[in-house]
């Protein structure tokens, strides 16, 4: 023992905590320390064992085209299932992508929506044509599924979806799924579909892996857990007595929601039929008297579109000949469809319809959304729209606007409005408050322009701002023009050219007042303006998209393609957008 003391590594009095320790354990406790001694050491000591290193996470792109967020959102909460799902998976706007990065892309999954008569959305047009491009890449190695989302009213249902699949795999892609096509009511089918598929071209798992569980979280088109009975504060006809339109300015109380939105944003709210025409919908179908059914059709289901389905549906339902003959001849069906709705299908073959029938040929009553026509920096717990009563007559039976009607005559001042906010990120006022802006927006387009300025006054932006405003008649329909008038006084407008197509033999419109201001127009292009559209996406929206190419050829003094490839220029740099319906 001394010739061990002799050599210790112990201090003093280390030395006797231990002699104290040893002297007083018994032969068990001796021998236990023993062990945990030379335990402690082996741990401490043997060389550390590198560890595998972790599989590599198999890619996945899901890439969204988007117009209204629909698909933005649904990409967002696919992104997430996917990652659970052991994918390295990322999101890619159609905006800022190119079919070259889809080249080196292993997985993908496309999300797109369709607008209109079959048309893409904006932000999709370019990366669409460059898709469509004779000099577009070759795909073998990449493996997709196309997600598309559409409005079976109109005839190219789902256009923009279906055209990607086709093109990808004439590509030389390989279809790992199924193509799906959406209606208004896609969340269910769509958050199975997206569910299915990621599980299909999962990464395949080790044996002894840990199986994943997927809860896919189905995502809604609008933030509707937070809707809101509104107090309609002051609904007012911005039009005259003598106009043949009418455009209700509408202000709600916000006091108490919580809920805040930003210039360019929408509120969205579900109507309610029009008691009238519920009522003759169940009568031609036999239902009259049924009170949780008239109800429901008031405010659960879309009485008012007709669609190709249903009309095959009925001819199904009924038998009849004559129907079965119109679903299979595009041209009639196109004719009948044109300005008839839901009823007219039931009075052109009345049967007497069981409830579960009658709703099961109907879509869900979908949400309206609408502009916010100001700022809540200039009006606080306030929310202002511009609403234009929907009124026309087709086929000998009167027609109108389900929302625009509900609100201009079936609400009023001191009723409530359930409403929430539709964020729109891609619609929004210059980050820079320096910046020029030049907004078009005939009739009610002009909503979110009114917004923009408040926004500017309030916050004391001194960028220029030049509105293109347009309607049919100066003294009649002028909307707002007191409160262009005062900013332009104050020189927060800093232009306005105006355009009332009655007013004079020939029409003029807001396209014909761009191109006599061409030059300065491009110039505040040059200067780096940013251009905003708001309004109908028919005829308006296409036509100042056409008459802006030919002004930036014009001016620049590019052929058709330059003049294309400098709008889109424009485009990516998030300076051309777009608010159209």
């Amino acid at each position: 023992m001394s010739n061990a003391l002799a050599t210790t590594p112990f201090a003093e009095d280390q030395l006797d905590q231990i002699r104290r320790l040893v002297s007083g354990a018994t032969a068990e406790q001796r021998q236990w320390l023993s062990g945990y001694i030379a335990g402690f050491q082996a741990a401490t000591e043997a060389p550390a064992v590198p560890s595998a290193p972790p599989a590599a996470k198999a890619p996945l792109t899901i890439l969204y085209g988007t117009e209204s967020g629909n698909a933005e959102a649904l990409a967002a909460a696919a992104r997430k299932s996917a990652t659970r799902l052991g994918f390295a998976a990322k999101v890619v706007d159609m905006a800022d992508a190119s079919p070259d990065q889809l080249a080196k892309a292993e997985n993908l999954v496309v999300i797109a929506s369709t607008w209109g008569e079959g048309d893409p959305p904006q932000r999709a047009e370019a990366f669409l044509a460059a898709l469509n491009a004779d000099n577009a890449p070759r795909l073998p190695d990449l493996r997709f599924a196309v997600l598309a989302l559409g409005d079976r009213a109109y005839a190219r249902f789902c256009e923009t979806g279906k055209q990607i699949d086709t093109r990808l795999a004439a590509l030389g892609a390989t279809r790992a799924a199924a193509r799906i096509d959406c209606d208004l009511d896609y969340q269910k089918p769509a958050a199975a579909w997206i569910d299915a598929t990621l599980r299909e071209i999962a990464p395949v798992q080790d044996a002894g892996a840990a199986v994943i569980h997927v809860d896919f979280v189905r995502p809604q088109a609008e933030d509707r857990a937070r809707v809101f009975e509104a107090e309609i504060t002051a609904q007012i006809n911005l039009n005259s007595s003598r106009s043949d339109v009418e455009t209700y300015h509408v202000e709600l109380s916000l006091a108490g929601s919580g809920l805040r939105y930003e210039p360019g944003d929408s509120l969205g709210f579900v109507p309610r039929n029009d008691p009238a025409l519920v009522e003759d919908v169940l009568r031609v179908a036999g239902l009259s008297g049924d009170a949780s059914l008239h109800e429901a059709l008031s405010e659960r289901f879309d009485i008012t579109t007709l669609t190709r389905n249903q009309i095959a549906d009925y001819a199904a339902l009924t038998g009849d000949a004559g129907l079965r003959a119109l679903s299979g001849d595009e041209a009639r069906m196109a004719e009948f469809l044109s300005d008839r709705q839901f009823v007219d299908l039931l009075e052109a073959v009345p049967t007497e319809l069981k409830a579960e029938q009658l709703t099961g040929l109907l879509r869900p009553l979908p949400p309206r959304l609408y502009s916010v026509a100001s700022s809540q920096a200039a009006v606080g717990d306030e929310a202002h729209l511009l609403i234009g009563a929907v009124r026309w007559s087709s086929h000998g039976r009167a027609r109108h606007g389900v929302a625009s009607i509900d609100v201009a005559e079936r609400r009023g001042v001191d009723a409530t409005l359930p409403v929430y906010v539709k964020p729109n990120p891609h619609f929004r006022l210059p980050a820079d408050p320096a910046a020029p802006i030049i907004m078009i927006g005939p009739g009610t387009g002009v909503a979110p322009f009114r917004a923009f300025l408040q926004h500017r006054e309030a916050t004391g932006a001194r960028g220029r701002s030049w509105l293109f405003f347009g309607a049919r008649r100066f003294t009649h329909d002028f909307l707002y023009q007191l409160e262009w008038q005062d900013w332009l006084e104050s020189g927060v407008l800093s232009r306005i050219d105006l355009a009332f197509s009655r007013d004079q033999r020939a029409k003029i419109y807001v396209q014909d007042r761009l191109w006599e201001a061409r030059r300065d127009v491009f110039t505040w292009l040059e200067d780096g303006a940013h251009l905003y559209i708001c309004g109908d996406a028919k005829a308006m929206a296409k036509d100042v998209h056409a008459m802006l190419l030919r002004i930036i050829a014009d001016q620049s003094g590019k052929d058709e393609d330059g003049a294309t490839a400098y709008l889109r220029d424009v485009q990516r740099a998030g300076r051309y957008l777009r608010d159209v319906y």
